[in-house]
């Protein structure tokens, strides 16, 4: 059997584009990648509201849109493709951190998973395979559904490289997450790590092929996906193998894939990929792999939310608290969380943190992407761009 292989590349908004293409094909994608399967674009939107690093960028969905082309791959094959939150708004999501721009830009089609889509029961999706699911027939003992269109698609999940208060880490699996589960997919936060690792058993079964392409031109610290210290980094991961990129990007923030981050090492016991970086091919700028960050995680200073969930899921709230979540009284917790994230924590301490950010290149790229034209390579010249003057349109 062959290594798991990981490509990693410095990058910079001069040369993104083409760092994008030359990092896809160091991972291997036209291998995994079936040119005449549809592919679905994962995007990742873990709040509609601009945060550095939270969500997918604009320049990763270009980066990736434009190395499919390149490579011979047909447009009419390609989607754009959005699960929904009750927190938070794909549709103001795609508009606030300019992912519709760049699909509209291409002509491509642009998928909302639950508008006018069929979803299909996981017994008729994976058949035997439902036998091996570790947690999810407990939390559903009903079944559950996943969108029949994924059945026979490629999926190319476009994840950022950030920390995460349930899972310390998020990547490549967590963003599996939404497209696959419907909006009850809350009653899995107990089980998160499983979770996870049940849903790449059910990936690597419905879809011809999968891959991640993973962001780091921003890097989260703190407790995200949402309330992070933003880094500027200038990495980009891929690979085929969805265990070992968040095993990369997990050991590049300082974290142990397989004793820090449950979810690597289940998946990694279970064969579904592989989760010890020793064990990892690494392409292109390898010595970039040997780095650590020193980030201190999600569980170090956590939000007010972030404290109150944990209890709510492991601690002294569950039995109080918990059941109401799989009720009628369930949009109770949605309304925190957006009164929290979007009105308090965003004005009050957030907003300096995007405006700092706005001021880097990355960030002056973000501030004037729909004015800017890119060459072959990427975005040579940002100097005398406005950022931060910006953001109160963002």
């Amino acid at each position: 059997m062959s290594r798991s292989k990981v490509a990693i590349l410095r990058t910079s908004p001069a040369t993104v584009l083409a760092d994008y293409h030359r990092l896809m094909n160091l991972a291997g994608y036209r291998e995994v990648i079936d040119p005449a399967a549809d592919t679905a674009l994962k995007i990742n939107i873990s709040w509609q509201q601009f945060f550095p690093a939270c969500s997918s960028t604009p320049w990763q969905l270009d980066g990736v849109i434009r190395a499919m082309l390149a490579d011979g791959y047909d447009k009419d094959l390609i989607h754009g493709c959005h699960n929904r939150t009750v927190v938070v708004s794909a549709k103001k999501g795609e508009r606030q951190n300019k992912h519709l721009p760049v699909i509209e830009r291409h002509g491509l089609r642009n998928v909302h998973l639950y508008e006018n889509e069929p979803w299909i029961n996981i017994n008729d999706a994976i058949g035997e395979v439902s036998d091996k699911l570790l947690v999810l027939n407990d939390v559903y003992p009903k079944g559950f559904s996943i969108p029949k269109r994924f059945i026979g698609e490629n999926i190319i999940h476009l994840p950022t490289v950030k920390t995460h208060i349930f899972t310390t880490t998020t990547g490549a699996m967590k963003n599996a997450f939404g497209g696959l589960l419907n909006e009850k997919r809350h009653w899995t936060h107990p089980v998160i790590h499983e979770t996870l690792v049940d849903l790449l058993m059910i990936q690597q079964k419905i879809h011809k092929g999968v891959f991640a392409v993973m962001d780091g031109t921003f890097a989260g610290d703190g407790p995200g996906p949402r309330c992070m210290i933003p880094h500027v980094k200038n990495v980009l991961l891929a690979s085929a193998d969805q265990v070992a990129i968040d095993a990369v990007a997990a050991k590049l923030m300082g974290f142990d894939p397989l004793s820090d981050v449950k979810f690597i090492r289940i998946a990694h016991e279970l064969g579904l990929g592989c989760g010890d970086p020793a064990e990892i091919e690494i392409v292109g700028d390898a010595d970039l792999a040997e780095q650590s960050w020193n980030f201190v995680g999600p569980f170090k200073e956590m939000t007010f939310a972030a404290r109150m969930q944990h209890r709510i899921y492991w601690g002294g709230l569950k039995r109080w608290i918990e059941w109401s979540l799989k009720t009628w009284l369930a949009p109770w917790s949605y309304a925190a969380s957006i009164a929290y994230h979007d009105w308090m924590w965003m004005p009050f301490v957030g907003r300096a943190r995007v405006d700092e950010a706005l001021n880097s290149d990355w960030g002056k790229l973000f501030a004037n992407w729909e004015r800017l034209a890119p060459d072959e390579n990427g975005w040579p010249d940002l100097a005398g761009q406005p950022g931060a003057s910006l953001q109160s349109g963002v």
